[in-house]
This record gives structure tokens, sequence and C-alpha cells, in this order.
């Protein structure tokens, strides 16, 4: 079954491609309806349009708030061929088949960070969402548009006769759409008014009913393995990795998106040339230094065996030298950096399986949440943005921490927080030289980092260590003493905090407290 259209109204905030659709309709005489704004657009550029007005006989009112909450055109959208016909004649109602219509800017409106309240209450559309669901309802008789992308598809469906014939499939494809559109923006409305009523309740500051809002941007070569299959979605407003500009390489995976974003969020820890190379979502290589490539060369030497087939990102622009020295170095997954310069994309050229990722700065804005799925339910908790300062952290032993150690201190602690638990980290001169990840005991974290430290030749003699949580034993402590670990940062808390601390003590070692722990599962 198809459907001839003959009249169609166009309301639309985003208005690209618009131009184009409604010098379409109007070249196969379809009379056009629309509303304020979208009417005086279209008659700008030459669009025959009869006002919503004129049509309801009625005029919009506050503001524009009431237009198009009326009979005529309520009744329009949801008339059903014969079966309304005789109703349709009394009213003096017409028939309205095609509908195309998206929604005022909510989401971008709020994302501003000027937005106030009042602001965000004038972007939440009334009319629209009501038009758009009931012709989504009325599928098998109307055509509802909410996406400029789908324009094509209504052109494409004009007969050689020069009528518009829409098929039942493709009605079906665009209700469904549109269905998905308005739950969307709702989501939207909701989370935001959500948030403001849970500002001033310190101690509930997570919504009572979780909604979850987000569009399927590209499908992924596969899951964390090949059977699974991956996609990758993304909110309205995209921060963080999903927002990165792909720029060379073959297509990402599950592993490489994960990789790469716990790569991206730990450099933002860093405001001075900074590396940071993960593997299997734990940092394997970290460091800081004066330039960019001194930060590479820093990081990838801390653990190269590690580094091979490794997510790098660094905070400065990637250039022809940093380009040259990576692909002479090892193999990489994923590069990700600010910019790129047009030699070193020509260079990684060379290497066309290297994805090459650039990450505009601002774009960083994490969630406000960390989710995660277990069974068909959902554990979703604040995100972990505590950064501790040198003004938060405490020395709890007689020994205190030198400056430099101090700097070291702070870095290894910044690390630690990316690492999963239990994590150790060794560090030394803005270098991590050590890291041990996910153990079930402290001790073995603590000893596969000075693994790993001695195997890649790092003097340990003077580094300093850093652990996501506390001691419950001071044999971490004799360990790290007898390895020549001179300063540690932990967040204390242990019962045990005594004999730990007391462990330091004999062993002259610095010891300073946090106060806060960082475990990442």
């Amino acid at each position: 079954m198809s459907n001839k259209v003959k009249k169609a109204l166009i309301s639309v905030s985003d208005k690209q491609e618009v131009i184009k659709l409604a010098q379409a309709l109007q070249s196969i005489n379809i009379e056009i309806i629309s509303t304020g704004g979208t009417a005086k657009y279209l008659q700008q550029h030459g669009i025959a349009t009869t006002e919503i007005s004129t049509v309801t006989n009625f005029p919009e009112i506050m503001n524009g708030r009431v237009k198009s909450l009326h009979p005529k055109i309520q009744g329009g959208i949801l008339s059903r061929g014969d079966q309304d016909a005789e109703i349709m004649q009394q009213q003096n109602i017409n028939s309205i088949d095609l509908i195309i219509v998206n929604l005022y800017p909510f989401a971008e409106t709020i994302s501003n960070k000027d937005c106030t309240i009042k602001d965000a209450i004038e972007n939440i559309d009334i009319g629209g969402p009501t038009m758009i669901r009931a012709a989504a309802k009325n599928f098998n008789y109307k055509t509802v548009v909410v996406d400029p992308q789908d324009y094509s598809l209504i052109i494409d469906s004009i007969d050689q006769q020069g009528f518009l014939n829409i098929d039942e499939t493709l009605r079906l494809k665009l209700a469904t759409k549109a269905f998905t559109y308005t739950a969307n923006y709702e989501n939207h409305i909701a989370n935001y008014f959500t948030n403001i009523a849970t500002t001033n309740k310190p101690d509930n500051k997570l919504p009572e009913v979780f909604t979850l809002s987000y569009n399927k941007k590209s499908a992924l070569r596969y899951g964390e393995n090949p059977h699974q299959q991956a996609a990758l979605y993304t909110p309205k407003i995209v921060a963080g990795i999903a927002a990165a500009k792909q720029i060379q390489g073959k297509e990402l995976s599950f592993n490489n998106i994960v990789d790469a974003d716990t790569a991206w969020q730990c450099l933002q820890q860093f405001t001075h040339a900074a590396c940071v190379i993960v593997k299997h979502a734990n940092p394997c290589g970290v460091a800081v230094a004066d330039n960019i490539i001194q930060a590479y060369n820093k990081a990838f030497k801390a653990d190269p065996v590690s580094a091979f087939g490794g997510i790098i990102a660094i905070n400065q622009e990637l250039d022809a030298e940093l380009a040259s020295t990576i692909i002479n170095n090892q193999f990489a997954e994923v590069i990700i950096a600010p910019t790129a310069s047009q030699q070193a994309v020509v260079i990684l050229q060379q290497k066309p399986n290297i994805r090459l990722l650039t990450i505009n700065q601002t774009t960083t804005n994490t969630s406000e949440y960390n989710i995660q799925s277990i069974g068909n339910s959902l554990l979703i908790q604040q995100q972990d943005i505590y950064n501790v300062t040198k003004n938060d952290i405490k020395t709890v032993t007689k020994k205190l921490p030198t400056d430099q150690q101090l700097l070291d201190l702070l870095f290894a602690w910044k690390v630690a927080k990316f690492v999963k638990s239990n994590a150790i980290v060794y560090a030394k001169d803005q270098q991590s030289i050590g890291i041990g990840a996910g153990q079930m005991s402290r001790i073995y974290s603590a000893k596969i980092a000075n693994i790993k430290a001695t195997d890649h030749q790092h003097n340990i003699t003077e580094a300093v260590m850093a652990s996501d949580a506390f001691f419950p034993f001071r044999d971490s402590i004799d360990t790290a003493a007898s390895m020549g670990i001179s300063a540690i940062i932990q967040p204390g808390g242990s019962i045990r905090d005594n004999e730990v601390i007391a462990a330091a003590d004999e062993a002259n070692i610095v010891m300073m407290f946090t106060n806060t722990r960082h475990f990442r599962h």
C-alpha cells in the first residue's frame, strides 16, 4: 500500500536541506503548511506557504507557544482515510499527509555553560512532539520525517507521473525513527531537571529514575572478541574520546576505544608535555617532560615490551619528528593527539593500519556518571574526578619528602588512578618505571612493578611508589624498602596504619597519606 501526498506540514528548528525538499514538493503542486519562523524562512526562499494560523483560523499566541495545538492540525494528522472522512467533512478538516518536523534545540541549549533554567524552559518544544507522535502513530496513513538526512528518501519517492507516493515500509521506518527522536528529546529534558533537583542534595546526587539517550554513531569491527558484535553510541553532545576525528587507519575496535579512553583520560591529569601509553586498559608507560618527544621517549622506555601494540596519547601536536620516532620504535594500534602536522600525517601513511585520532582539548568533559552493566541491570556511580593536590596530602613519617619526591609522588598518584586495582606504580623523575595492575594481592602488584622495572633496567633506588588503596600489612612496605623505594603515597585508613608507618620509619622511607582511594575495577 502507498499513500499519495497532497498536503505537507513543515515546522523545523534545524533548517538544513529544508529548502531543497520544499522546492521538490512545490514542483509537484503539494500544498505546504508551515509555522512562524519556518513559514517566513520558506517564503524568503520563494516557497509558497500557507501559514498555520490561516488553516486554524486562530492566531499564534503567547509569543508562539500555542500554534499547532488545534483540532484542524491534529485531526488532519490523525485522520485515517475513509474511516474518518465523514467527521473530517463535518468539521471542515483537511488531511495532512506529510509531516516534516524537528524540535527546539534543547540539548544544544543546555550544553552551553551560561544556560539558565529560563533558557532551558523556552527550548522545551510542546507542539512539535505532539505532531511527531501523532504522525508516527498514524504511519499507516501519514509520513513523518524528523531527520534532514531523510529528505532525500522523500524526494526519491516522487514517481514518474509527478506524484509523491510513499510506501508502507518507508513510512514505518520513518515512524520508528520519529518515536526514537521524541523519546531521546524527553530524556534530555528529564535528565536536565533531575540534575537541577538534586543539586542541593549532596547525599543523594543519583536520580530515582535513570534514563539513557544515545544514538548509534558507528558499528565497530567487533567487540572484546571477534564473535561479539559491537557499536559506538553517543549522546547528542559528544565529549571525550568519542568526539575524536579519525585521520587515517583501519576501523576502530571495541578494545581500541576502551584503551584510547583510558589513555586520554589519564593524559588529562597533566598540564606539561606528557605521553601515556596504554595496553589492555592499563597504562604501561607514562611520562612528563620538557617537550613532547622527550615525554614519548620516556613513556616508551618505561616498558617497551608492553608498549608494543599499545595506544599512544600525547597532549601536544604530533609533529614529523615524533611521528618518525614512533614508527621506528614500535608498532602502535592508535595514536591520539590534539592536532597533527601535515608532515606527520604523510609520515604515518607509511603505516596505513595505524589509527591516527585528533581530539579537540575542549571536548574532554566526561560524563557525570560511570555506568557498568550487570546482567540486565546497571551499576551507576559518579565519575571519579577527585584530584589530589600537594595541599591535600599529609606526611605521616618522621622523614619529610624532598621537592623532587613530592613531584614524583603526585605524578605516581595520578597514574595509579587509571591502573586497575590492585594498583602499584613505581616512578622516578616524572616517569613510570614499573606498574603492577589488577592483582588479587597488593604485594604481588608491587612485585610485578619491581619485575618490570628490573627487566627494563630502571634504577629503582630513590624511586617512589604509589598505591591506589591502603596497605593492610607492613609486608608491602618491607618489600618496597628492599627494592630501594624512597617514598610512598597511599590513602591510609587501615587498622594497621601505625604498623605500616612504623615499617616506613624503620626503613627511613617517606610516607604520605591522601585520605582518598582510587579503586578501578
